[in-house]
């Protein structure tokens, strides 16, 4: 009998060694952005390991180089981040372009509320659209002035006590980091807990900030203003949520 078409071919299948291995997975967004503009607060050169190369952190990289921080990065994917110290950012010649990134534009509204100078912040029209009073407002409070766009710093910045209206990361960030140039005590109150990022790292910078847990659940976080922080080595967590898409 002769093989034809309509016959199926017979296949041998062999047993193979089990899948074996390791993956890196991107790094945390949020760690990440946090330790670029911490680094470029401290005085020296610090070092970050497994930062996320996407476009909005990038966009936070420009933004502290367009205002003095040295940020460079070499074959081995290591960031090497040389500091200007707290309240010594400088003057952007240009407006930041923040992209698509509304967590950039938050915490570097925060980072530049205590400062003196005056930046822009454009964006895409997605950027555009996203609500911005509920960071501004109590950087107003602190001394802050804003135009569509543009903010201009107070230095010296107003400390305050503010109670958090709704739960935010970012505004609470803001604030904190508002305060780091903010001579006396910034307290913020966060009637429920957030991501504590923030608070964890400034702390390992060397900022003298406290966290005390309430009787009913709420959170108190003070900071001691005018702080000096220290350069660090960092490893950025991998996130898997950054690779699950």
């Amino acid at each position: 009998m002769t093989q034809t078409e309509d016959q199926p071919m017979p296949m041998t299948f062999r047993a193979t060694p089990p899948l074996s291995g390791s993956v890196t997975v991107p790094g945390d967004k949020s760690i990440s952005h946090r330790s670029l503009m911490l680094s470029a607060l401290a005085v020296g050169e610090s070092r970050v390991e497994g930062l996320l190369e996407g476009e909005d952190v990038l966009a936070t990289a420009a933004a502290m180089r367009a205002m003095g921080a040295r940020i460079e990065r070499d074959h081995d994917g290591v960031w090497h981040i040389h500091g200007v110290g707290v309240g010594g950012l400088l003057q952007p010649d240009t407006a930041l372009d923040m992209g698509n990134s509304g967590t950039s534009t938050r915490l570097l509204m925060g980072l530049l509320a205590s400062h003196d100078l005056t930046a822009t912040f454009i964006g895409d029209a997605s950027l555009s659209k996203r609500p911005m009073a509920r960071v501004t407002e109590p950087l107003a409070q602190m001394g802050a002035s804003f135009l569509p766009l543009t903010m201009r710093g107070a230095c010296p910045a107003v400390p305050m006590d503010y109670v958090l209206p709704v739960a935010s990361a970012q505004v609470k960030s803001a604030i904190l980091l508002a305060g780091l140039n903010t001579p006396g005590i910034t307290r913020v109150v966060e009637p429920i807990p957030t991501r504590d990022h923030s608070e964890r790292m400034l702390q390992g910078f060397g900022v003298d900030l406290r966290v005390e847990q309430q009787a009913d659940g709420a959170r108190v976080i003070t900071l001691i203003g005018e702080a000096e922080l220290k350069p660090q080595q960092i490893m950025v967590p991998g996130d898997p949520s950054s690779a699950a898409f």
